[in-house]
This record gives C-alpha cells, structure tokens and sequence, in this order.
C-alpha cells in the first residue's frame, strides 16, 4: 500500500490462460519502423494516453502532440479505453454521461468511495490491469509517456513503479481540483493548468505538481477585434445591450443545463447561447426558450468566447481552461456531482471563478460582470510549459541510455 493508499502491483506470477475478453488487448499493429530505437534521426518519441470519456482530455492530448511534433518530436497518441475489454469500454466511456445525467447520486457516490475506500478503490484498480499488456506495448520504444486521462495515469504509475515501464512518466491534470485517481507515487512528474491545483494537492495530498499552464488552442489567445465580436454577435441573435452568457454543457451536455438556463435568465439583460454538444435532445429542449440560443457542436468556440461576456459553466474541465486563456470571466453554477464540485471549490478558493449558489446571487454576479473587467484573470505563474518539460525528460532518459 503506497502514501496515497494505492496498492502496487503483485503481479509476478505466470500469465494465465489466455481469456476470450482479452482479445481486445492483442489487437492493433506493431509500431511503425521510425517508432523504434534503430530509427536513424533518433527524434525524441513521445506516447500520450488519453480517453474518450468527453472532449477536454482528447482536447489537451492531441494539443500537446501538436506541440511536441513542432519541435520535432515523434508523438503517438493512444485512447486508454481501447486497451481495456469491450465491456469496460462501454461502462467507463458510455457510463460516464449516463451516470451523471441519470444517476447523480451514485456518481457522486462513485467520486467519493474512490477517495475514501480502499476496497472500490482496490476493485477499479485490478480491473484496469487487464490494460497493462496492449499499453506496454504502446509504450515500447518510447522515450516518454504522458498521461491527460486519471485511470491511465493509474495503469501508468503502477507499470513504472514495477519496472513493466522503464522511461519517465508524466501525467497532466485537466481538473482544476486534484482528485486520488489522477496521482500515484509511480509517476516521475505530476503537471496542473493552475498553481491553484498543485496547491490543493499539495495540502489534500502531500504530492508535488509542477503548474505548467493550459493545453489549448491558441486561437484561444488570439484578440479579437470589434468587428469581428459584432458579426459573431450578429450571427447569434445577441443585441447590443445583451449581456451574453456562454454555458458550456461538455460534448455530452452533462448536469442540469435547464436550470442553469433558467437561473441566468434570471438577470434581464442576460441572452443564454449554450453549447449542447452532440446532445440533440437537450438542444431542441433549450431552443424553444425566449432569450436562448442552443447550439449543437461546434469548432469556432473561441470565436464564440471572444462575443461573449461570461462562461457559465458546471463542470470546470477544459472550457474554463479555454476561457482563462481568452480572458472571459467564468462562472460557476450547479455543478454536476463528483469532480465538477471538487473542480468548483478549488475555482473559487482561488478567486478564478465564484461560485454563486442561488439565482439571485448568480443574478448578481451576471449583472457585475456587464459593467467590470473580467473575474478570473489567467495564473501568471506557470512552472515551464508543457511540452518543454515533456521534452526535458525525454533529453535526460536519452542521455541516460545513451551513457549506459
């Protein structure tokens, strides 16, 4: 048992007979000829772990891989789910937006026990070394590994720790608040988006993490003119004296959106443009309202930022990563169970983004917003960028080989 009450691996014995449901992991092809130690250019290989569980841990993965590949690094980017059985692909990836939506209180549960008890821990945590085969394979030849998903950073951690993955391994926290799932002793480097999550885990856990500013896009960052607000303004139906609330719902249109709706109309100046994602039901619901604009998915999001006033939002992922980047004010309001309230506690203990609890105050909060400068200014100190440090220890595992 480890100091953050995780169990490492026992797993010496003689592997058993071949099972029908771990087909799944033998599938896929050898890694491509300049993947491998006898490529020429010895370009650092990087592999990234991510899942399909969302949009913000894919989101961050594949902008990290397109970092790391401008400065000549060759990436490889996995989904983790395909290394676990079907059946635990279709819980974990299809039972993430059906628990949340329809069973609150057992994701909320879920959240806790996996803080709290080491027997659901211990449970989630064998299960997921029937990954361990096809993810050392995906990691052969590597010079490093990172992780934007918690449960392969699980896989990971308890593969380095056993010496089953002999290079460094990097997990980056798309949460604002740290949670067990997302750390282990195994792994060489913890990285946040915020100083304000390495602090919480620090306190929570004793753990290190490193803050190495956001995986975003960098249209996110971009000015956009007055122009360019008007006419997406325009496009949207917003009037000139409207104070625009985006809400952001994920790609899977988690939590309760319609009372979010609800209680930013509460503020008579507010019209609620709502991105739905691929929820088409949620969608026909919110388009039928007075002062609502319901969208469905969308890639101009910071186009759409940038015409906006404030993001409300109720899960805290990547959309208020987005929205610190593009100086809008972000907001929290009726989050979803679990990690989205962990999310919004660390969000408003470090000023980032408040955390009104009644239409009235968020009422409030929406009207403040219309007439001052942002809420939740961007952290100004991140500990290095992402991809350097990636590319750090890559540099030092190839010194280390290349001495030994």
């Amino acid at each position: 048992m480890t100091a953050l009450g995780v169990p490492r691996s026992t797993r010496t014995r003689r592997r058993p007979p071949r099972a029908r449901h771990l087909r799944v992991l033998r599938r896929g092809p050898r890694p491509p000829e300049d993947f491998r130690r006898d490529r020429p250019d010895r370009s650092p290989r990087v592999v990234v772990l991510t899942a399909r569980v969302g949009a913000g841990h894919d989101r961050a993965a594949y902008e990290l891989a397109a970092r790391l590949r401008a400065r000549g690094a060759v990436v490889d980017v996995h989904d983790y789910l395909d290394a676990l059985p079907r059946y635990g692909q279709v819980i974990i990836g299809d039972g993430y937006g059906f628990t949340v939506n329809r069973m609150p209180r057992f994701f909320d549960w879920l959240f806790y026990a996996l803080e709290h008890r080491w027997d659901v821990r211990g449970i989630i945590l064998t299960f997921l070394t029937f990954s361990e085969r096809t993810v050392r394979r995906w990691t052969r030849d590597a010079d490093v590994v990172v992780s934007t998903f918690p449960l392969s950073c699980q896989t990971l951690g308890r593969m380095r720790a056993a010496g089953r993955i002999t290079v460094p391994v990097i997990s980056y926290l798309t949460d604002p608040a740290p949670h067990r799932m997302w750390l282990h002793p195994g792994v060489d480097t913890h990285l946040s988006v915020t100083s304000a999550c390495a602090a919480a885990a620090d306190a929570m856990y004793g753990v290190v993490v490193r803050p190495a500013g956001p995986l975003v896009g960098p249209a996110f960052s971009r000015a956009h003119t007055d122009a360019d607000r008007t006419e997406t303004r325009h496009a949207l139906g917003l009037g000139d004296d409207e104070t625009a609330v985006l809400i952001s719902a994920g790609s899977l249109g988690l939590g309760d959106v319609p009372s979010l709706v609800s209680a930013a109309l509460t503020n008579p100046a507010a019209h609620v443009v709502v991105l739905c994602g691929r929820n088409t039901t949620l969608r026909t619901e919110l388009d039928a309202m007075a002062r609502v604009t319901a969208l469905g998915w969308r890639d101009d999001v910071p186009a759409l930022m940038g015409a906006c006033d404030v993001l409300l939002h109720n899960a805290g992922g990547l959309s208020v990563t987005e929205a610190l980047v593009a100086n809008l004010p972000a907001v929290t309001y009726c989050p979803i169970p679990g990690h989205g309230r962990a999310n919004a506690t660390v969000l408003a203990d470090a000023g980032l983004a408040p955390w009104p609890t009644t239409p009235e105050a968020l009422a409030e909060v929406l009207d403040g917003v219309s007439r001052t400068s942002p809420l939740s200014p961007w952290p100004t100190d991140p500990d290095g960028d992402v991809a350097e440090i990636v590319l750090e220890a890559a540099g030092e595992r190839s010194a280390v080989a290349a001495a030994s």
